[in-house]
């Protein structure tokens, strides 16, 4: 017995996509929406929290020092913030409450797209393949 998707592939039926690459693309757009800088997407794809945390001590000095403008550090913030809280990590209530404050719907989209696919590596492994997309 066929398969149902191949039946309707093979009587014409074209527009078929299958369930895994709609959330494929949800995730991908999602992934896109949410982390605009290559580095924290690599970061979170490789589940490299340390480094997460590091980038994020480096911002803080780099604001203080005047080396990085306050919305570029705010926005980047809230994408490792976001990326840490993927993986797992416990945030503190100060991170919790800064997320909370300037999260936005990118970001949140991003969860929700995560938490309907069910399986952390899948969103990972997304998160690898767009990473490739931006090295070239």
């Amino acid at each position: 017995a066929l398969p149902i998707s191949l039946k309707k592939i093979m009587s014409g039926d074209m527009t078929l996509v299958d369930d895994l690459s709609g959330m494929q693309l949800a995730i991908q757009a999602a992934i896109s929406q949410a982390f605009k800088t290559p580095e924290v997407i690599r970061m979170f794809a490789k589940k490299q929290p340390g480094q997460l945390r590091t980038r994020l001590a480096e911002m803080d000095r780099d604001l203080m020092v005047g080396k990085l403008a306050k919305d570029v550090h705010m926005a980047q913030k809230v994408e490792i913030l976001g990326a840490l809280r993927k993986l797992g990590e416990k945030l503190t209530p100060e991170d919790e409450a800064f997320l909370s404050a300037n999260a936005g719907d990118a970001l949140s989209q991003f969860e929700s797209v995560c938490e309907n696919l069910g399986s952390g590596d899948k969103v990972l492994a997304l998160a690898s393949s767009e990473v490739e997309k931006t090295k070239k």
